[in-house]
């Protein structure tokens, strides 16, 4: 507080660097961070995976799994079935098989209130599970083998091998007498939505907005879950096993948990990819580091929509370790796997699992994978971002300086050097805080109301006649006009200290934003402040027309609105060249429409936070950089003053 406080604090060495060299010091600890975050693909900067909780190795030793003859059974049985049953799960063959093979049977039901537009819509769906009660314990805990179901008019590939081979392992490991835990076998219908509602029910709780996911109850329960394992087989053949590890909201299952899975999949000679992608080793470190980036950066990607890329995704903010393995066969290999193979890693994942005397804790909950056998820790990744958000703090600061030397500068001056300036009379106002603090908290109000708007313009919309997709995207396309126009209502724009304070405040809470956001999906933070950083580097009042309107069309363009759009449309553009621009720019549209209204559901439903963070938190800090943006620039009497003493 000293250097902000002092009066003598701006004569010192460190204020005056800041407040000479801080445009350059800004610019180069952005590319020092950018820098910084790219050099962690190359091998030697990053660590080789290893497991820290020793409790799981009895699952390396040799698989006692046969029932490969079972899942095949099963796997032609439900062929049949599902012939039946076109569009939905068949219960009564599930069910059946659960209670043939010895397990507390049962089925939970649930209901999804749309929670768009006037109409009342209603989707119902059931679950399916069966529990393995532990014989040498006292279902004090539990874990979860779980399979989306999906019939053979769902657009995605089949995950019928992946229901046989639970079938066939839950047939096992009934005949086993050494688990201590809980085995729930879960088949959910639905995909994402069935086991959103099926752990709100077994948790009693609501993690949406209330009364849009009937969770409904449960009438069986095991212990605590400890670990889930979504299984999403496309083959009775597997290739190769891909490992899924992002969750909701970007959030990561514990280190040891995938290379376990890394592990058992070595084990049983099936090949593992993370991201679809081989891990390759090139003699020449350049590929190897280009290689690795790019598997880095598929994982960042993903990371930061908040969307989970399987079932898996939705068990993390229980505290639930969890991972989906997706099997494929690509018909490239001589000797793929079979339900023998799979069955076996199955087994000895659960087996390592059951020997688990606490929740898993000793591994890391935060990092990234370049590859399947090396991983980036949360100390290696963050100051990458702590430079980016460092360079906003350093300009926040310069500013600050500035205007406080001008306002030391500004009080020693006599009344005839100041009628020599020619101030006007704005140079001898007082900061108007209440005026800052009244923008800030109208700008923030907008960004609520702006969270809570969908219902109601989806409402409003419908009464015209108008779709969900076209009200959401109209209504914003309206209010985003609305808020070009708030710097006519302020008030304060031509007094040059109090913008110049509501810019320095603007800028902290965006490398505030931008550390926090960082903390839980470092992902998101780092692609949002690659992107905007350098355009709030550049953003100051100025008297050149052009740099001004230059400035202006930069932060115009960065509003999150504009930007999704641009982007959804160029990305058409280039997936589509042969079509014309025209159709491509209304195809963009339309798929910005649906990416809209895909966020938006999914915050309601599942609290994915990255509708809210944008309107809560970038749209608010959007509107007061426009409104700086329209403030009066530093005359020449400003300058002179501000370089009174150097």
């Amino acid at each position: 507080m000293g250097i902000l406080t002092d009066p003598s604090a701006g004569q010192g060495k460190i204020t005056k660097a800041i407040i000479s060299y801080h445009p350059k010091l800004s610019i180069l600890l952005y590319i020092s961070g950018i820098t910084w975050f790219c050099f962690l693909a190359y091998t030697p900067l990053n660590a080789g995976t290893y497991f820290s909780e020793n409790a799981l190795l009895p699952g390396l030793v040799k698989s006692e799994f046969r029932d490969d003859g079972s899942a095949k059974l099963f796997y032609d049985e439900l062929q049949d079935e599902m012939k039946k049953y076109d569009n939905s799960i068949p219960y009564p063959w599930i069910l059946a098989k659960f209670q043939q093979i010895g397990l507390d049977t049962y089925t939970h039901n649930f209901t999804l209130n749309y929670p768009l537009g006037k109409s009342n819509t209603k989707y119902n769906g059931k679950n399916v599970y069966g529990i393995l009660r532990a014989p040498r314990a006292g279902s004090t805990e539990s874990l979860v083998m779980s399979v989306p179901y999906r019939p053979p008019t769902n657009i995605n590939p089949t995950t019928a091998p992946g229901v046989a081979i639970m079938l066939a392992f839950a047939k096992h490991a009934n005949r086993q007498k050494y688990w201590s835990k809980d085995i729930i076998f879960l088949i959910t219908e639905h995909e994402q939505l069935g086991i959103q509602a099926w752990l709100e029910a077994y948790y009693h709780v609501v993690c949406g907005r209330r009364g849009v996911l009937d969770h409904g109850d449960l009438r069986g329960r095991g212990g605590a879950i400890q670990a889930a394992i979504n299984l999403e087989f496309h083959d009775i053949n597997i290739d190769r096993m891909d490992i899924k590890v992002e969750g909701l909201n970007g959030q990561l299952p514990n280190l040891d948990l995938f290379n376990l899975a890394t592990r058992m999949c070595t084990k049983e000679g099936i090949s593992h990819t993370f991201k679809n992608r081989e891990n390759r080793n090139y003699r020449d470190p350049v590929k190897d580091w280009n290689y690795a980036f790019q598997t880095l950066m598929t994982m960042i990607f993903t990371q930061a929509s908040g969307v989970p890329n399987g079932n898996h995704g939705l068990y993390h903010r229980f505290g639930i370790q969890a991972l989906t393995l997706e099997g494929f066969s690509d018909r490239k290999t001589t000797n793929p796997g079979n339900f023998l193979s799979v069955g076996r890693i199955l087994e000895s994942i659960f087996r390592s699992l059951n020997n688990l005397l606490e929740r898993f804790h000793q591994s890391y909950f935060f990092y990234l994978l370049p590859s399947s056998d090396r991983f980036i820790s949360i100390g290696l990744y963050i100051p990458s971002v702590c430079f980016i958000a460092g360079a906003l703090f350093l300009k926040a600061c310069g500013k600050w300086f500035r205007l406080y030397k001008y306002l030391i500068n500004l009080s020693e001056m006599s009344a005839e050097d100041k009628r020599n300036l020619e101030l006007t009379e704005n140079a001898n106002e007082n900061i108007k805080i209440i005026s800052i603090c009244g923008i800030f908290l109208f700008t923030h109000t907008i960004g609520i109301l702006l969270m809570n708007s969908p219902k109601l313009i989806t409402t409003v919309g419908s009464q015209y006649g108008y779709n969900t997709e076209l009200s959401l995207y109209g209504g914003f396309a309206i209010i985003f006009v609305l808020l070009l126009m708030i710097p006519v209502l302020i008030t304060i724009k031509t007094c040059y200290k109090s913008m110049t304070v509501l810019h320095v405040v603007a800028l902290l809470e965006a490398a505030t934003s931008l550390i926090c956001l960082s903390m839980y999906n470092f992902s998101l933070g780092l692609i949002v402040g690659t992107f905007y950083v350098p355009i709030l580097l550049l953003l100051e009042p100025c008297r050149c027309r052009a740099y001004s309107v230059i400035q202006k069309l930069l932060w115009f363009i960065a509003h999150p609105f504009v930007t999704l759009t641009l982007l959804v449309t160029i990305y058409t553009i280039f997936n589509f060249p042969n079509e014309s621009f025209g159709e491509n720019v209304l195809r963009g549209i339309s798929a910005t429409q649906q990416a809209v209204v895909f966020a938006i559901v999914d915050f309601m439903i599942y609290s994915n936070w990255l509708y809210g963070v944008i309107t809560c938190v970038m749209v608010p800090n959007w509107i007061c950089f426009w409104c700086v943006l329209f403030s009066t620039a530093k005359t020449d009497a400003y300058i002179t003053i501000e370089k009174k003493n150097d």
